[in-house]
């Protein structure tokens, strides 16, 4: 039985479950390739901004979107916790769901880099942390929050998953060292096994609202 602490504490888990900073460390290390490491530095932290802006947004407006394009909640928990599972699947068998970028996609990417542009925002940031499925997360919880301390403490929540980005992307080089291609493998897996679970619940809470005779 969940205590109050433990509902607390279950979107941090869940957001730092899906976004994963550890598994897109081989990505940042891939795109900041002749970067000064001030250049390196500075992406870093660009990136642990937009992640937490995003979440942010998302937390605080996201709900109104949704009443917007009239989609109810119960709707919108089966979707994302479709998305949710589909994201666990993939880390279950190491393969993040960014890893389908096209070739196009990352091609065009190569050549900003080239550029100077900075791709701290794109695709680090979006599509890399923060997926579709990261967002509707964030949205459910939302709607749960009844306080506005529960809202701030969800957005709070934004601020922790920008510090876990920025200093696991600071420390990219000797993160990749230690857990090597292996190590990352085996804690992508590791999250991808409990963001599965947390998926179900999600998905069979939406379900119960839609259908309430499931829920009897």
């Amino acid at each position: 039985m969940a205590t109050p602490a433990m509902d607390l504490i279950k979107p941090l888990i869940t957001l730092l479950a899906i976004v994963n900073p550890l598994a897109i460390v081989p990505f940042f290390i891939h795109y900041t390739q002749g970067y000064s490491e001030r250049q390196r530095k500075r992406t870093a932290w660009v990136s642990a901004l937009s992640a937490f802006i995003v979440i942010a947004v998302c937390a605080l407006v996201g709900l109104q979107l949704l009443s917007f394009f009239g989609i109810s909640i119960a709707s919108f928990q089966v979707g994302g916790g479709m998305l949710l599972l589909m994201s666990a699947l993939n880390m279950l068998n190491a393969q993040p769901a960014e890893s389908k970028t096209s070739q196009e996609e990352i091609r065009a990417t190569e050549v900003k880099a080239s550029l100077g542009a900075s791709i701290a925002v794109v695709p680090l940031t979006i599509p890399l942390l923060t997926r579709p499925a990261t967002m509707s997360t964030v949205v459910i919880y939302a709607e749960k929050a009844q306080r506005i301390w529960e809202l701030a403490l969800l957005v709070g929540y934004g601020v922790v998953i920008g510090l876990a980005t920025g200093i696991a992307f600071s420390l990219a080089q000797p993160i990749a060292r230690v857990l090597g291609k292996t190590g990352i493998n085996v804690m992508t897996r590791l999250m991808g096994l409990i963001l599965a679970a947390l998926a179900v619940e999600v998905m069979a809470d939406g379900l119960g609202k839609l259908f309430p005779i499931l829920a009897r």
